[in-house]
């Protein structure tokens, strides 16, 4: 997807790449995909807040929340759901899912019309119709 892109929805690999490299961590090009796409909206998940929070021990939890208050937040609704189901029902049947969460965050992209910004392109190619940009 090239040219202009208003809004993205960032999947988990992102935000992970993303808080190791502001932290002077290895270099995967999540701080220059913003920096190269400034007039983008970004958002997340709430299944990609829980996945990102899951690496935070206890003791840090308010600093997990602190960097995910950046990224408004995407709830599940029953139209993401249907979504979910229709497209687990999808890759089930030929023999390919992608693990319930990955279903629910591109169930999210796909209804809110959002291209999914990841790491994990190959993973995600398997949904028909998901738009995907990587960094």
């Amino acid at each position: 997807m090239a040219g202009l892109v208003s809004a993205v929805l960032l999947d988990t690999t992102f935000l992970i790449d993303l808080q190791r490299e502001l932290a002077n961590g290895p270099v995967r090009g999540a701080v220059s995909f913003l920096d190269r796409h400034p007039e983008s909206t970004t958002s997340i998940s709430l299944i990609s807040w829980m996945e990102f929070a899951e690496g935070y021990p206890d003791r840090q939890e308010e600093d997990c929340r602190v960097f995910l208050a950046r990224f408004p937040l995407v709830l599940p609704e029953p139209g993401i759901a249907w979504q979910a189901s229709r497209l687990s029902r999808q890759l089930r049947g030929a023999g390919s899912p992608i693990g319930d969460h990955d279903t629910w965050i591109a169930a999210t992209a796909l209804r809110r019309g959002l291209p999914l910004v990841t790491r994990n392109a190959r993973h995600f190619r398997r949904i028909r119709d998901l738009a995907i940009l990587t960094y």
